[in-house]
Parts: C-alpha cells; structure tokens; sequence
C-alpha cells in the first residue's frame, strides 16, 4: 500500500530536532510521499531544501493569507523562481482566512489574486487555504475566467460547498478533522466528492487524527484519515490509498509508479 499526505510542514519548528524520524516514521507507514507546503517566502525555501534531500518528499512554495501583509514587494518573482526547482509541485499555500484576520481582508484578497493570476500563467496547480470565507473565495473564482488547477485543503465546509469547487474542478482534501467524532458535515461531504477528486493530508504538525489527537501530528498519522475515508465510502483501506495516491500523483504530475 501507498498513501500520500498531500499538504505537511515538515518545515514547522515543531519538527526540529526529530525530522528525520519523523520521516523514517513516515516511509514505515507507507506514506511514501508527502508535499512540504510553504506559508511564506522563507518556509517556502526551506520546504524546498527539505524535498530535496529526501526521496518522495516534495515542495510547495507561496504565501499564506496570514502572511499577507508581510509579504515582500518582490514576493511574486522569488515564488516563481522557487517553482522552477524540480522538487516544487505546486503554489501554496494561499487563499483566505476570516477566522484569523491576522492580514487585513484587502490585502488577503490582493495576495491571493496576485497568486492564482500567477499559477494560471505559469500552469501549475495551487493549494488553497479558506477558513470561514468560502462564499467569498467561490465568489472569486467565479468571476475569472480561468481558474488553475488545485486543492482546497483540510476542507471544513459543507456537501454544498464541495460540490461547488469540485464543479470548478478542485479537489477536496480531508486531514484529521475527518476522524473526529462530532464531523458530521465533513462525512457528509467525504461521501459525495466523486472519488476522483478525494485526496487525504496531514497538515501537521497541526490537527491530528484521532487516535492521536491532542499530540503532535506527522506525515505517518495520514493513515488515520485515509481508514476513516475508506469507512464512510465503504472501501477497503489499500482501494482507497490507491484511489487517493493516483489523484494526487495527477494533480501534481508525478509519475504514478
């Protein structure tokens, strides 16, 4: 069996000092690959240094709607220098965070633009962050007239929501939230994405799974949310981790095998 925690920070301080078990830990599992997501122009370029060093550990690099109003004028030329490494797979993470605002709303919505505008010219997939501002993003998309291929990751709204982005030709990711016991929604919504658009992550070292909550998460804990996907879609484990492990391998156009 091989899993793929689509979206990690391998690159979190939180890892310091036990990144390498941690990916040692990750291989044991079957988590034989894993993409190191960036939230800011230096996290990016350590997610790249990280991808390369370790085989099936790849890079996303851009600027987080938290890091917005920091980010630096030439923001836009240093990502798309970084998404010339052959280890960088995506742009991301981006998008829009109403829950935070730790970045003005403007300037999220600026950011963000200036991002997609990007990942649709240079035609490579984006990871998309939306927390408590899903009207707002589908509002966005809506009015361009291309959209880039990408993730709406750790998905947290409704069967309706989903069916929206994935009409719009996302995919939908779920991480630990799947696992928890009051998630009705999130089942919900893990039951009717069609399965080629279902893709599983970590996001740690936040959120992890149950049986781990409340510890540290790491890339090897994906394989907590993937049984719990399997479950609500009545599908053996190995069926949907190959399932989950093509979708991925699609959308950030790895080989397969």
């Amino acid at each position: 069996m091989r899993v793929f925690d689509t979206h990690c920070h391998l690159n979190d301080e939180k890892f310091d000092g036990e990144r390498e078990e941690a990916y040692e830990r990750m291989l044991q599992a079957d988590v034989k690959r894993c993409v190191c997501v960036g939230t800011d122009i230096d996290t990016s370029a350590l997610c790249i240094s990280i991808a390369r060093a370790h085989e099936g550990v790849y890079a996303a690099a851009g600027v987080h709607p938290h890091e917005a109003a920091e980010a630096p004028e030439n923001y836009l030329d240093r990502i798309r220098s970084m998404l010339d490494d052959e280890k960088t797979v995506a742009l991301g993470e981006i998008g829009l965070d109403y829950y935070y605002d730790f970045s003005p709303r403007e300037v999220q919505k600026r950011v963000m633009d200036e991002q997609i505008d990007l990942a649709v010219a240079l035609d490579v997939p984006a990871i998309f962050h939306i927390r408590d501002a899903h009207g707002d993003m589908l509002d966005d998309f809506r009015k361009r007239k291309k959209l880039p291929q990408g993730i709406i990751h750790c998905f947290s709204g409704s069967v309706e929501t989903a069916r929206e982005y994935v009409k719009m030709g996302f995919y939908i990711s779920f991480a630990g939230p799947l696992t928890f016991k009051k998630a009705p929604h999130l089942w919900a919504a893990a039951k009717e994405t069609p399965l080629d658009r279902l893709l599983v992550e970590t996001d740690s070292p936040y959120l992890a799974p149950e049986p781990v909550r409340g510890r540290r998460n790491e890339p090897a804990n994906v394989v907590w949310t993937l049984k719990k996907l399997a479950e609500i879609r009545e599908l053996p484990e190995e069926e949907m981790a190959r399932i989950t492990w093509e979708n991925a391998c699609r959308l950030y156009r790895l080989p397969i095998e």
